[in-house]
């Protein structure tokens, strides 16, 4: 790659930073809402002279400096939740949303307001909620639509933003549209352009921050997530590739530091606990802020996204060096606000400064109130989101809940795989695969999600699916839907006996790239269309041999038959890592999203019977007999 010139943020003497907009916080309400949100004053032992009073000289003097940080925010900007229709709440009371992070970054720019901090985000804000997907779908931002992340995150007035994989799930288009309304720069270092190798985003910025009569440099390089070249394929094959953090830290730092940074903060999508789902598709670990800061020398601290865990500091040594690195992560959604703490003196020798030391901490957004100004700015955009989410598109004859999907076979999980396979029936009419029985795939995303007896709304079905996921036709063998089957069943835990057991005993097990346990979202239900798909998982077998009985039409599967499998993109392009999909001939990809679909059939249909495409076909099982889970 060859070095890029990345222009300065020229800082205003007055106020040692860029204009920003007036706080609405002041005083010792400041003080007291950092309290209330855990914010420990940093101690004046572990940073020389104290907070912003250094005098910039030689001979030690010391100051301090704070970067702010979110990561992960997926669309939230209130503390509301589009598809219970209802304030957000959840077990840990964890309250979400910018309009809450603005005020906490109210409070902590009205008591450390000289030097003012900086706002950095390590990326995945388009899409999460209804309300990013209004924008990018219904209503799609442009020249007279504005998103409303752009909108808040301006008003906030943040300095820089990492790319996220999700930024690319509504195409490049949509993206560049968004990085033309944000006023900061979304940085990717290692989003490279698939003919020249060059990045096609910022890799990095430098801000100034001033300090007395001296300006701090302070040098922000934004990583994101390799994965994007499987999950969004579709997207951006032959347009960007997506090279590993660690190869492009180690090549963009000393540039930045060449440029003039006297410290480096990474921004980074992705998460510190170092693990891969990628298989053997990229050769790049996908959570690698741990590697970066033990591999790449002249790092200071890095903010941690993608994992949507909270580290409030967590120390890494560099290998190479010795010095330590500061790694944070504020969780997700807008739950927490990452601070850094940063001291840095004067050089003895020569100009520009040195890091002394870098604390960090997470402050809790359930602790304060939202910020008047982000509503008032966007309460308009709100209520037309909620008002789409609840219009009526249907009925259904019978209550459907996802609560129970994850362990036995439920009519709202046989409703994806029914109006999947239907699609995807149509669809390949009149070629030469219409006559193959058509099976589908589909995973527990979200166990809160259930259709109502009675008027069904958007937001009814779309709880169904909460990811913006298109829909594709792949023909597999029997041997390989088996080895599909067999790879899925990963999920389940070894038990002994039927139980009773909670879900926590038989779901979510550990894997070899799940050490935090499989997610719901990694284990798929397959099912028929015209004829059942039937099956057993056993228990009491090991992992690779707990498919029982398989068999279509009530006939046992054969290892050459073919199938039609209508599959979502994040799998068909290798997202969870199974078996067989991302050689498997195509024969769909219209690029239609499965939401939506879901959303259209039940518009066009009108009445949701489970008796149409709702039974039995799989069970969980010990040596032959029901397991029983209880919640």
């Amino acid at each position: 790659m060859n070095a890029q010139h990345t222009p300065e943020d020229p800082t205003s003497p007055a106020s040692g930073r860029t204009v920003r907009r007036r706080s609405v916080i002041t005083g010792t309400a400041a003080a007291a809402a950092l309290a209330a949100a855990g914010y420990a004053t940093p101690s004046a032992a572990a940073h020389g002279k104290g907070r912003g009073y250094g005098h910039g000289g030689g001979g030690g003097s010391t100051t301090t400096f704070t970067v702010l940080g979110t990561t992960d925010l997926h669309g939230n900007v209130f503390n509301w939740d589009y598809f219970k229709n209802a304030e957000y709440t959840d077990s840990a009371q964890n309250d979400i949303g910018l309009a809450k992070i603005s005020t906490l970054v109210d409070a902590m720019r009205e008591s450390h307001a000289y030097p003012c901090p900086l706002l950095i985000d390590a990326g995945d804000t388009l899409q999460g909620t209804s309300l990013a997907y209004y924008y990018a779908k219904i209503e799609p931002i442009g020249r007279r639509v504005v998103h409303p992340m752009a909108r808040a995150m301006n008003a906030i007035g943040y300095d820089a933003a990492a790319l996220g994989n999700h930024e690319f799930n509504y195409g490049i288009p949509l993206l560049r549209t968004f990085q033309r309304q944000c006023d900061f720069p979304l940085l990717g270092a290692n989003a490279l352009d698939a003919t020249t190798g060059l990045p096609v985003f910022p890799p990095f910025v430098i801000k100034r921050v001033r300090v007395g009569h001296h300006t701090v440099r302070v040098g922000i390089l934004g990583l994101t997530n390799p994965g994007i070249a499987i999950w969004d394929k579709a997207n951006v094959e032959g347009k960007m590739v997506f090279p590993g953090l660690v190869e492009a830290a180690k090549h963009w730092v000393p540039r930045m530091r060449r440029a003039g940074a006297d410290v480096v903060i990474v921004s980074a999508h992705s998460g510190a606990d170092t693990s891969s789902s990628y298989g053997d598709a990229l050769p790049y670990p996908e959570n690698a802020s741990t590697l970066v800061a033990e591999e790449v020398p002249g790092i200071d601290a890095i903010l941690v996204g993608h994992a949507h865990v909270e580290i409030g500091q967590r120390i890494v040594k560099n290998k190479q060096t010795g010095r330590d690195v500061v790694l944070t992560e504020p969780l997700r959604w807008g739950m927490r606000l990452s601070a850094l703490d940063v001291t840095v003196r004067r050089r003895r020798r020569g100009s520009g400064y040195e890091v002394v030391s870098v604390t960090s901490q997470v402050l809790n957004a359930n602790t304060v109130d939202e910020d008047p100004r982000i509503v008032k700015l966007l309460q308009a955009d709100h209520d037309k989101v909620v008002t789409y989410v609840n219009s009526v598109i249907g009925t259904s004859l019978v209550a459907m809940s996802a609560a129970t999907a994850p362990w036995e076979d439920t009519a709202a999980l046989d409703f994806i795989n029914y109006v999947q396979a239907d699609a995807v029936k149509k669809a390949i009419a009149g070629t030469p695969e219409a006559d193959l029985p058509v099976l589908s795939i589909a995973a527990p995303f979200n166990r809160a999600a259930a259709i109502p007896a009675g008027e069904v709304s958007v937001r009814d079905v779309a709880g169904l699916y909460i990811y913006d996921n298109t829909l594709l036709g792949i023909v597999l063998t029997g041997a390989e839907v088996k080895a599909y089957l067999e790879f899925s069943a990963r999920y389940f835990k070894p038990v002994s006996g039927t139980g009773p057991f909670p879900p926590s005993a038989v779901t979510n097990a550990v894997t070899d790239t799940a050490p935090n346990g499989t997610p719901d979202y990694n284990y798929d239900v397959m099912g028929g269309l015209d004829a059942a798909l039937t099956y057993e998982i056993d228990l009491a077998r090991p992992v690779g041999s707990r498919i029982v009985g398989l068999a279509y039409d009530g006939a046992p599967v054969a290892a050459d038959q073919r199938f039609v499998i209508a599959i979502n993109n994040y799998r068909q392009s290798g997202g969870g890592n199974f078996p067989g999909v991302t050689t498997a001939p195509v024969v769909y990809n219209a690029q239609v999203e499965i939401r939506q679909l879901l959303i259209d059939w039940v518009s066009e249909v009108g009445t949701i019977d489970p008796a149409l495409f709702a039974s039995v076909d799989w069970r969980l099982v010990h040596d032959g007999a029901p397991i029983t889970v209880t919640p």
